[in-house]
């Protein structure tokens, strides 16, 4: 079966491709070709009043890759993705293809969902569909991230972290940005959605630039492409081998 998205922009997701066999879920994502995108971060600077969080960063990253970003709970992984996002200011400098990072080009899941939690999952995603003057049906789109129809008018509230994360996965579905921060993004939701939600980031990963930040060697392991290390006020790229990244991240956990 296939989904056919139309927008009235040219821009973002242009058509998807479901097909569901008995025990796996496959997806083919057809987007806008980007060429050899690169976030290049040089010499980043940041502080909390006296607290150093970054110190010369240079640091950059390609499309077609996951990247997993692992650093201890407080060493400033959420900081980092609000920089990308140009929410505090700092100094040095962070380009995509040599050029300031706007405001479409850059979404973010946060660890703990930011929805509307007195609006059901329908009404939440026709008010999006609706800003974003996309035109799709609700139910072709939710079948994406196996959402079932008929969670569709509970209110978020009544969701549990899993479903709240899938629905905010829709909305980067929907935007198709140049670059996607997951934060924590896999914590505190059951193994079935976890494997749903990495089908969809694989996909994903392609044309894009995505940035997991994590604190779970295992799971950055199994669905980054490279692991980097953050750690005093640094971002160290880490071989993508267990020993190797065990060995890394042992003076953050001893």
């Amino acid at each position: 079966m296939a989904l056919y998205v139309k927008l009235k922009k040219n821009r973002g997701l242009t058509s998807f491709f479901y097909e569901k066999r008995r025990k796996n879920i496959f997806f083919r994502v057809h987007i806008i070709r980007r060429e050899n995108m690169i976030l290049k971060i040089s010499n980043l600077n940041f502080s909390y009043g006296e607290k150093k969080i970054l110190s010369n960063v240079d640091i950059y990253f390609k499309e077609n890759k996951i990247y997993g970003l692992i650093g201890n709970n407080g060493v400033g992984k959420t900081t980092l993705f609000n920089l990308l996002k140009n929410t505090y200011k700092y100094k040095g400098t962070i380009k995509l293809d040599n050029k300031n990072i706007t405001n479409n080009d850059i979404m973010m899941i946060h660890s703990i969902p930011n929805l509307p939690e007195y609006l059901t999952g329908r009404e939440y995603l026709k008010y999006f569909l609706k800003l974003q003057r996309v035109e799709i049906d609700i139910l072709e789109i939710i079948k994406l991230v196996n959402f079932k129809e008929s969670d569709l008018d509970k209110l978020i509230k009544e969701y549990s972290h899993g479903m709240k994360n899938k629905i905010e996965l829709l909305t980067i579905l929907i935007v198709n940005p140049k670059i996607i921060l997951l934060d924590e993004p896999l914590s505190n939701i059951d193994i079935i959605t976890q494997e749903e939600i990495k089908v969809v980031l694989n996909i994903l990963k392609r044309n894009h630039i995505i940035i997991i930040s994590t604190h779970i060697i295992d799971l950055a392991f199994d669905l980054c492409d490279e692991i980097i290390l953050m750690n005093n006020t640094k971002l160290t790229r880490i071989t993508k081998n267990k020993n190797i990244i065990l060995k890394g991240l042992r003076n953050i956990y001893d």
